[in-house]
């Protein structure tokens, strides 16, 4: 490493041979006056190691999480079981440090949990061939949407009322330079109202998406979606998620062309938002098409299997132009951890972890619809998450329940303003019958008072 200046000595001299007398000079033409700091930042004194970690404990401690609060808390990111094994093989060093493997030769236990990952989710979707993983679930869409787009050379695209917000949002800001047109086919009742899907339907649509189970948690009928694609040239593009599928019928059954989804449920921890991975598969024919990089398996000249990248897409592999996209990459360690938690459940335990969430689901709802003024909105078949009406301000109701020591679910008026009554509940495998009694117990004395 080279000589770094660091006495204010050594400051001035190098301003001096530039012909500066202070490092603000440097910014001037760079950054805007209105954006350049007139006095120091008013920031606290340093703190050593333990002091520092005695302020973070107490401010953790000051907060509710999932340890010390009963979590209904869904839209999107769910509080799954992870097993300790899970943490515990994901910091191994060899797994926790490495990046990109670049060369094969010196990278063979990192691809081969790459290549694993991609088995098994092709696998769970039912799909011919699976990437290495995307950011997450939003982005992994709007690259399939932009996949689908290249594909059939048209610039509409039709979205269910029902879609995540977030995706849709993520989706457009993808889309906006390219002129593409995000077009919503409203709803009946929680899922998607597929006549109107058919009679939408002509030979401009690029792309039409179906979220399965839905954001409001309700199970679409895939193949309404199928037969209303079919033989229009579109691609069905169906987000998932990926519990789901322990019970649900997989994407490729009902004819979707892509699936994607968020893996974060897969060994993932909630981590106040991230660091999530996204999965994407297709069918075989679009391979050559998939953002990002696949991991494969081949043999050297001894016959002894190794494990290979297969394909790069990349704008940094390959030349720009011929790029599916520049700003994809990998999320290796999340992906890594899907894969230690899809090996160690198992597939007769992901199926039961799947069943656990619909019948704890379906009984908790059973229970709340009990509740006096609390009403289920929807009456459309649901997998782990529904949608409750209230008697008042949701918000309101769910900071009480919060004293309680209850995160009683996600406010509608988050994503819809004008459902401010509305609340998104989730139930995973790890809520206990005793829980769900004692939650409806208390959000009933809540609205009684």
């Amino acid at each position: 490493m080279g000589y770094v200046p660091n006495t204010p000595e050594d400051k001035k001299e190098m301003l001096a041979a530039l012909g500066l007398e202070k490092i603000e000079q440097l910014l001037e033409k760079a950054v805007p006056e209105e954006l350049i700091l007139d006095a120091p930042l008013d920031i606290p004194e340093p703190l050593s190691e333990w002091e520092a970690f005695s302020e973070a404990a107490a401010l953790a401690a000051s907060c509710g999480d999932t340890t010390s609060m009963v979590n209904f808390m869904g839209a999107g990111a769910y509080d799954h079981f992870i097993p300790a094994a899970v943490h515990h093989i994901t910091s191994r060093p060899e797994f926790a440090t490495a990046y990109t493997p670049y060369q094969a030769e010196v990278s063979q236990g990192t691809l081969q949990a790459i290549f694993e990952f991609q088995s098994m989710v092709a696998m769970l979707t039912g799909m011919d061939v699976a990437n290495a993983s995307m950011y997450d679930g939003p982005s992994a869409l709007a690259e399939a949407v932009l996949m689908a787009i290249e594909e059939t050379k048209r610039l509409r695209v039709i979205v269910p009322e029902h879609l995540h917000p977030y995706y849709l949002k993520v989706l457009r800001t993808y889309t906006k330079p390219t002129g593409v047109e995000i077009i919503q086919v409203g709803a009946k009742g929680g899922v998607t109202d597929t006549e109107t899907l058919s009679k939408m339907m002509d030979d401009k649509i690029a792309a039409v998406v179906v979220q399965n189970p839905n954001f409001v948690g309700c199970i679409e009928d895939g193949f309404a979606f199928q037969k209303a694609v079919a033989d229009t040239g579109a691609l069905l593009i169906a987000v998932v998620d990926p519990i789901s599928l322990g019970i649900l019928t997989p994407p490729g059954e009902y004819g979707a062309d892509i699936v994607v989804g968020e893996g974060q449920s897969l060994g993932n921890p909630l981590g106040f938002g991230g660091p999530y991975l996204g999965f994407f598969a297709a069918r075989e024919k679009f391979v050559r098409k998939m953002p990002g990089r696949l991991i494969g398996a081949s043999s050297d000249s001894t016959g002894i299997r190794g494990f290979v990248m297969t394909l790069q897409t990349r704008e940094q592999h390959i030349r720009r132009e011929k790029a599916t996209s520049n700003i994809c990459t990998n999320q290796a360690l999340c992906a890594l951890a899907a894969t230690v938690y899809l090996s160690l459940v198992g597939e007769e335990g992901f199926k039961k972890v799947a069943n656990l969430c619909f019948d704890k689901a379906h009984y908790l709802a059973g229970r709340l619809a009990q509740v006096e003024s609390v009403t289920i909105v929807y009456n459309e078949p649901f997998f782990k998450e529904f949608a409750v009406r209230l008697p008042g301000n949701a918000e309101a109701i769910l900071r009480e329940m919060a004293a309680e020591g209850y995160l009683a679910g996600v406010p509608m008026k988050s994503f819809f303003p004008d459902r401010p009554n509305e609340m998104l509940i989730a139930v995973t495998e790890k809520r206990t019958k005793s829980e769900m009694d004692q939650f409806t117990e208390t959000l009933a004395d809540v609205l009684k008072n």
